[in-house]
């Protein structure tokens, strides 16, 4: 049941009995143990004791145990090895055979032991060769470049994650000044009931209102810790067992040019650079299929001996394109080499789509900050200040200020969750220009 329906069903009941106060009194006084039970609770669990971690350390950790990274660095040193491979020159063929040489009746050979000895070496198109070689080679750097991929996107997370948790800390030390600030206030509602100045609905009002606010500090806590149990998730649970983020959410960066992050995504965004190696290599598997078609040319040598003579012969073997043309293998080829053009050129659109959105969030952002933090925030003390001065005077009821304590709240709820907004769109903006690729591994 909420506060708000918990607050109608008291309302009524007390205008029916006379003795309903004391009972309120109790319930209230259970549920505000139980709530303040749970926020210790919470708050003991999130409260940091050992080291603090700055987020560069943090994501120190998590590049070095996180499984996802370390899987792409296999799959990198795997497209490495193909490029060997690819180099390799063919082996040469030995060939051996013997026999018996049997004689006719009245011949004049000599029978014995016939025995064939040959070597076949394969000469591979080096138009062919070169191809193979510059697919594996472009598999190889795609492979890294979704290392760097990896990377980017990864550190970028962490980022995110770390200002999330700073997020969530900060909205439960504002919940934690609100139940403040609203035990203050119920402290003097409680005093002018007791003396008869105000109504007792007040002071109702003012424990619903208590109880809302230990709620969301509860809430804020729990939300605090998920994010921390994310980051330690993303580095493979090796960060220390109790830590806390030595950093704050308010936390200012460098400006940022829009003209400078769009030329940087276009140049060196690991997703571009991944399908252009990709493309590198449908050219490459384009020339190799058109290459097939004379694969290479065959040297043999041969040896013939039998008991009364001695043969030598040499030779060449090439595959003539006679009946298989391979257009089929042509045709796929050139097929997937249109398929990657495209992907890259409709990447290349989108990323600088997503740039002008990030940025568009970035200043939206930012705007936002500077309107709250200098505008909304200084009014709303005033105003609660104000309204704090006309109740003590008596010229305003709990109400009030209950509301302008609510408008504080919701400003600074909102100036909190702009600040979040504002880093990660920069870490957005700072994803899209490829800033977190550096020193993968």
């Amino acid at each position: 049941m909420s506060s708000h329906s918990c607050i109608s069903a008291v309302q009524s009941r007390f205008s029916v009995q006379d003795d309903l106060p004391k009972k309120l009194f109790s319930v209230r006084s259970i549920i505000a143990a139980v709530l303040a039970g749970s926020v210790a609770s919470a708050a003991a669990q999130s409260m940091p004791i050992a080291s603090q971690l700055t987020i560069d350390q943090i994501t120190e950790v998590v590049l070095q145990y996180n499984t996802d990274f370390a899987a792409a660095a296999r799959s990198r040193d795997a497209a490495t090895a193909a490029v060997r491979s690819a180099r390799a020159l063919p082996n040469p063929r030995l060939e051996m055979a013997s026999g018996d040489n049997a004689l006719r009746p009245a011949s004049a050979a000599v029978a014995g032991r016939v025995e064939t000895r040959g070597v076949v070496q394969l000469i591979e198109n080096p138009f062919l060769r070169s191809a193979r070689i510059d697919a594996a080679s472009a598999g190889s750097a795609a492979a890294g470049h979704e290392l760097t991929s990896v990377r980017n996107n990864l550190v970028a997370e962490v980022r995110l994650r770390a200002f999330e948790a700073l997020l969530r800390l900060e909205e439960e030390i504002a919940a934690r000044e609100a139940v403040r600030l609203l035990e203050q206030i119920r402290d003097r509602v409680k005093l002018r009931v007791d003396t008869g100045e105000a109504p007792r609905f007040e002071l109702i009002k003012a424990d619903a209102e208590i109880i809302s606010a230990r709620q969301r500090q509860v809430s804020a806590a729990i939300k605090a810790e998920q994010a921390f149990i994310t980051l330690n998730r993303l580095a493979a649970g090796r960060l220390p067992e109790k830590w806390s983020i030595a950093g704050r959410l308010a936390d200012e960066a460098q400006p940022m040019v829009l003209e400078e992050v769009m030329q940087q995504a276009l140049n060196k965004s690991p997703e571009l650079s991944l399908l252009r190696s990709l493309l590198e290599r449908a050219d490459a598997n384009l020339s190799f299929a058109k290459s097939g078609r004379l694969p290479g040319v065959e040297l043999r040598y041969q040896e013939l001996r039998d008991p009364e003579i001695r043969q030598t012969m040499t030779g060449v073997a090439i595959q003539i394109p006679l009946l298989d043309q391979r257009q089929g293998p042509v045709a796929e080829a050139a097929a997937e080499r249109l398929r990657a053009q495209t992907r890259l050129d409709g990447a290349t659109l989108e990323m600088r789509q997503r740039v002008l959105l990030a940025w568009k969030s970035y200043e939206m952002a930012r705007a936002a900050v500077d309107a709250l933090g200098r505008g909304a925030i200084p009014e709303a003390e005033a105003a609660l200040r104000v309204a704090e001065a006309a109740y003590r005077f008596g010229e305003r009821g709990i109400l009030e200020v209950l509301d302008a304590q609510r408008v504080l709240r919701s400003v600074r709820a909102d100036l909190i969750q702009a600040r979040f907004e504002l880093q990660a769109a920069r870490i957005t903006l700072d994803k899209l220009a490829a800033r977190y690729i550096a020193t993968a591994q």
